[in-house]
């Protein structure tokens, strides 16, 4: 297998993306674990502190309709503009010094997650543009490996900045992230045409993305296959602290089973491109939901090796699926089209993990952990059948 890493990396566009991905995304991690912290802080409610997460992830529910926005101007000015306008943002954050102004932080996280979704569009597009197809496999491989690389790190430098500085340094940082990243994508050399003046209404817009998806023959089962993973991903997710009780470890035993499963994300996005190209989106899809399989198995098994070998197995498994479908993505859908049908493929694949958290959440206090962590491999090794299957069209990354 033949990874063409080096040549990502030495292209000057790819650099300074991911170097925009690095950056950002330390504040982001850093920013997503201390809203919480500040709002338990505040109000020593658990119930609100769960809500900062919530107002991230609400604006995914409307990402096809966020999508076409990055569909309507040219994006690398889009993205230099996001990235800025969240960076003066996050300055309002100084503002909160009681609980009676943490709507402040709300209406932020709200807006931070809209932005991320039309940013994550017009970047997959832009991707799409400036970028060797040819590279696209390895390259997002690469950016799943700093994004989880990012996750490892940042919460802990942003919980420790909290404890000496307070909230509204960690905002600080992260509105400077933004910035710098503005700068990244702002140098890019890529040449953008001013899209074509469209008189249909955004409602039809985004319904043609959408349209274009579930009709591509290629696109829509690795999209499908990926939210159902996603939602079975939530519904491990909400399991965690029954499994670390079965174990008979603290709850914060749950830090060391994330971090192991990061390491096997980080691995296995560095290795993407060239399991790509060997087995192509579908098949490489199909491995790994089927680890992610084999990962519901071992952690279902009351043994400390177990349960850590199964999160690492995740951690490799669970990227496969979203990195083979958003290459596949780039590679199929025409220039104007990229991002609505990014972002509603994102809708698509990400949206189901909030559901399969709230659904894991009730189950666990109703049934038995180990059955319901049979049951969900038993539900992955069968979603990871179709596209293993020699019969399954072939999409080469």
């Amino acid at each position: 297998m033949t990874s063409t890493i080096g040549r990502v990396l030495r292209d000057r566009n790819a650099g300074l993306y991911l170097g925009a991905v690095v950056v950002s995304g330390f504040g982001s991690s850093a920013l997503w674990l201390v809203s919480g912290i500040w709002v338990k802080e505040l109000t020593g409610s658990d119930g609100l502190a769960a809500l900062c997460q919530f107002a991230l992830w609400a604006p995914t529910l409307v990402g096809p309709v966020l999508g076409t926005l990055a569909d309507r101007t040219r994006r690398r000015p889009l993205l230099v503009a996001v990235n800025l306008a969240l960076g003066a943002l996050l300055l309002s954050l100084f503002a909160i010094d009681t609980a009676g102004r943490l709507w402040i932080l709300f209406a932020v996280l709200v807006v931070y997650g809209a932005c991320g979704v039309v940013g994550d569009a017009a970047e997959t597009a832009l991707v799409a543009t400036a970028v060797d197809k040819e590279l696209l496999g390895d390259f997002n491989g690469l950016r799943m490996s700093a994004n989880e690389g990012m996750k490892l790190v940042a919460p802990l430098a942003g919980a420790g900045l909290f404890a000496a500085y307070g909230g509204a340094r960690v905002a600080l940082l992260d509105a400077v992230t933004f910035v710098l990243a503005a700068g990244m994508f702002a140098l890019l050399r890529v040449r953008e045409g001013a899209p074509l003046p469209d008189p249909a209404p955004l409602r039809a817009r985004t319904a043609e993305g959408a349209r274009y998806l579930w009709g591509h023959a290629r696109l829509r089962p690795l999209v499908l296959a990926g939210g159902l993973t996603m939602l079975t991903s939530g519904v491990t997710g909400a399991l965690v602290y029954a499994v670390v009780d079965g174990l008979g470890r603290s709850p914060s035993y749950t830090g060391v089973l994330y971090v192991v499963q990061g390491a096997g994300s980080v691995a296995v996005g560095v290795a993407s491109g060239a399991l790509l190209r060997r087995f192509g989106a579908r098949r490489f899809a199909g491995a790994g939901i089927a680890l992610t399989g084999a990962s519901a198995l071992l952690t279902a098994q009351p043994y400390d090796a177990a349960v850590l070998a199964g999160s690492l197995t995740n951690g490799i498994g669970l990227p496969c699926v979203l990195i083979a479908g958003l290459t596949a993505v780039q590679r199929e859908t025409p220039n104007a089209l990229v991002g609505r049908v990014a972002a509603t493929a994102g809708t698509l694949m990400f949206t189901p993990t909030a559901l399969g958290i709230a659904a894991g959440a009730v189950l666990v206090e109703t049934a038995d952990t180990r059955l319901l962590l049979l049951l969900l491999a038993a539900a992955r090794l069968l979603l990871a059948a179709p596209l293993l299957t020699p019969r399954g069209t072939r999409l080469d990354a």
